[in-house]
């Protein structure tokens, strides 16, 4: 068993090995990483297009003013890593399946717009199965206006409604304005309608009508909840995403 078990790890660090390389190889190594991730929408043998929910710094940057719906070029370097109980394999564009989640992995030097980072083909797209962790931890859903005053890393929000474990973690509280916690992996959406656009923390004008969503342990405190950095923060949500993580 634990010769068999040393096997499998091996095997996995040696798939990793060898896609990093080819990866490298195929970019020469060059441009800044940006990580995108979400679920896929569609998938064919050149691209795939998938909802993002989230990425690095330099993703979420490159997101800004543009639809939450990206497509991907999957070129002859890009590689698919499908990953089940924490181990990869090498996979292709037909494993890609819808509302799977995604983290897609591409390198662009000197990339001005994300259509210059589109335009590179992705290194390693990780499948990772239908949404995993996203039922791990409850979603607490509060509903309200923004109330201004930003500072780094925290808004503050006047709370208006939410869902049960949002409305229930507020019992007790004199006042209905509360702040939250966000990060560099938190996105924040303006909605136009149906279509959701990609904006900054500081695109956030105070009476706006905003949801905050945060996922954590369903006996948080208030306190444990606003410092646990905000999955996504909408502005202008239609109720028809209301139940959307």
């Amino acid at each position: 068993m634990k010769h068999r078990l040393t096997l499998t790890i091996g095997l996995a660090a040696l798939v990793c090995s060898a896609l990093a390389a080819t990866a490298s190889a195929g970019r020469g190594g060059n441009g800044q990483l940006f990580q995108f991730r979400g679920e896929v929408v569609s998938a064919t043998s050149t691209s795939v297009q998938i909802t993002v929910e989230g990425g690095n710094h330099a993703a979420l940057r490159a997101m800004l003013g543009q639809s939450q719906n990206q497509t991907f070029t999957l070129g002859a370097t890009s590689e698919v890593l499908v990953w089940s109980h924490g181990i990869p394999k090498v996979g292709s564009y037909t494993d890609l399946k819808t509302n799977d989640w995604v983290q897609v992995n591409v390198r662009a030097k000197d990339a001005k717009s994300l259509a210059d980072v589109e335009a590179n083909a992705a290194g390693i797209v990780g499948d990772h199965g239908a949404a995993p962790g996203k039922a791990g931890k409850p979603l607490f859903l509060y509903r309200g206006t923004y109330a201004g005053s930003p500072t780094a890393g925290k808004i503050n929000v006047d709370v208006k409604g939410g869902n049960r474990l949002a409305l229930r973690s507020l019992f007790g509280q004199s006042s209905s304005t509360q702040t939250f916690s966000y990060d560099s992996n938190t996105i924040f959406l303006l909605w136009q309608g149906k279509v959701p656009t990609v904006i900054g923390a500081a695109d956030l004008k105070a009476g706006d009508r905003i949801t905050v969503r945060i996922r954590a342990p369903r006996h948080s405190s208030l306190s444990d909840v606003e410092n646990t950095a905000a999955r996504h923060v909408g502005e202008h949500e239609p109720s028809s995403a209301a139940d959307k993580a």
